[in-house]
């Protein structure tokens, strides 16, 4: 049967041969007595037996998962940990009992094949347990708190000392963080190749909204490249899986929005474009709060708040808040982005930030260009030093070679004649209009357009220029 299909109860239904394992001294005796009392039991029954002695059975769970490769048998035990865990899940600390010191009981989980059966069958319904085990792990540390160092920890007969590192050589423990960093490289390669046609992706997307809170997953999921796979899930939805799927699919993001090195790659992908055209559709308010959030953390790193503005975010933002939300965080969020985002117009368009622009050599459509106000209120700091930036403009026309930088150069020239009284003469003086009339002829049509609309002024002049359509 398709492991994608099982059940906890169907699985449940199965009769394991112990006595057989027994014999074969797989299990030992002990192992076969708690099994015995455990299987096929009821659930109060089940509940009494772990509250009365827990962690012997995590043993005997642990260590079946370890000796046994038979799929029937490690998927049944498996079912059980589900069972257990699905009733209880602070039972989670069971595995981490002072009495199991000398037991790895990670390791298990981390051979290829239960690993595969774990993530198959017991996320199946959508528990990320192992999350949990990493909260409660402080069970553990505060048993050993007393210690100062790993001399003086006790040692339990094998040599191993009670926060999971081998002494005399031996191999260390396996690690809450050795699981998720496992986990992750799963659940990555489901992202790209799913376990099922259908329900492989959404369970992978929802694991990671679970364990993306954990710092060692967010590095281990940026090292495996996964970022780039959570890109092409942002997309507008209709149904409601899909929906659901968009929705964890964001909150991932969110979450790695508050990791520097994702927003490196965040920065330099399709997301931001992807999350906009997402919210300005979307109409389910849980989508919406998660993308609003995630653009108001990433709205102060790097350029991204200058790619929202270019975007046109703010436009956004106002739509967002005509509609009747529910949600007050979600109001609250929108008009902190707001807020943020005339900030960043603000910046983006002070002259300091234009003359730094200029004088680099490289022209890009920030919001400044097409400002009218930035031009109104900073037309006579163009007449600096001798007219220098204005100078620079136009040498740029002579030197660069990149057509946006061009196409940018001539529409500054269009405004710069349109906003100053003696722009026109300015601008012929310092002999810009043959270098303009040139890329007129430029194979680039952004850059045509643009020098076609500074020659159209140049000739026309102030009085006729602001009749010309940009």
């Amino acid at each position: 049967m398709d492991q994608a299909e099982l059940t906890t109860e169907l699985v449940l239904s199965r009769d394991i041969p112990w006595e057989t394992y027994m014999s074969t001294k797989l299990i030992s005796s002990t192992s076969l007595q708690l099994l015995r009392r455990y299987d096929h039991r009821s659930e109060s029954h089940r509940a009494q037996l772990l509250d009365d002695d827990g962690p012997s059975y995590v043993r005997v769970f642990v260590r079946v998962l370890r000796d046994i490769f038979k799929e029937d048998t490690v998927e049944y035990v498996l079912a059980l940990i589900d069972e257990m865990l699905a009733a209880n899940p602070k039972r989670a600390r069971l595995f981490h009992d002072s009495t199991l010191a000398d037991e790895d009981t990670y390791e298990p989980f981390l051979k290829t094949k239960g690993l595969s059966l774990l993530i198959a069958f017991l996320l199946q319904k959508i528990k990320c347990y192992i999350a949990l085990e990493r909260k409660l792990v402080h069970t553990r540390e505060k048993l050993i708190s007393p210690f100062s160092d790993n001399s003086v920890r006790p040692k339990n007969q094998n040599g191993v000392v009670s926060n999971g590192e081998a002494s005399n050589g031996k191999k260390p423990f396996t690690t809450i963080d050795d699981v998720l960093i496992g986990l992750v490289k799963w659940l990555c390669e489901q992202l790209k190749k799913p376990f099922h046609p259908t329900r492989g992706v959404p369970t992978a997307i929802n694991c990671l909204a679970t364990l993306l809170k954990e710092p060692v997953v967010r590095s281990s999921f940026v090292q495996a490249d996964g970022v780039k796979l959570l890109v092409p899930l942002i997309s507008p939805a209709s149904t409601q899986q899909s929906i659901q799927l968009l929705y964890e699919t964001c909150l991932c993001i969110w979450l790695l929005s508050y990791y520097e090195p994702a927003i490196e790659y965040l920065a330099t992908s399709r997301t931001l474009p992807r999350l906009i055209d997402v919210v300005k559709s979307s109409t389910k308010e849980k989508v919406v709060r998660v993308i609003v959030l995630t653009l108001k953390n990433l709205m102060s790193k790097g350029t991204l708040g200058a790619q929202m503005v270019d975007l046109q975010l703010p436009q956004v933002v106002q739509s967002l808040k005509a509609q009747a939300w529910s949600d007050e965080d979600l109001l609250e969020a929108l008009n902190s982005l707001e807020e943020g985002l005339k900030d960043n117009i603000k910046r983006l368009s002070s002259f300091d930030m234009y003359k730094q622009e200029v004088l680099l050599g490289h022209l890009d459509w920030s919001p400044m260009h097409k400002d009218p106000l930035f031009w109104r209120e900073n037309i006579t700091n163009f007449e600096e030093n001798d007219f220098q930036i204005l100078r620079v403009l136009i040498t740029i026309l002579d030197t660069s070679s990149d057509p946006r930088t061009l196409a940018v150069a001539c529409y500054d020239l269009s405004q710069f004649i349109q906003h100053h009284p003696a722009g026109r003469i300015i601008v012929t003086d310092l002999k810009a209009k043959e270098r303009v009339m040139k890329l007129m002829n430029h194979e680039n049509a952004e850059v045509t357009k643009n020098a076609l609309l500074c020659i159209q002024r140049l000739f026309l002049g102030a009085k006729y220029a602001s009749f010309l359509q940009v």
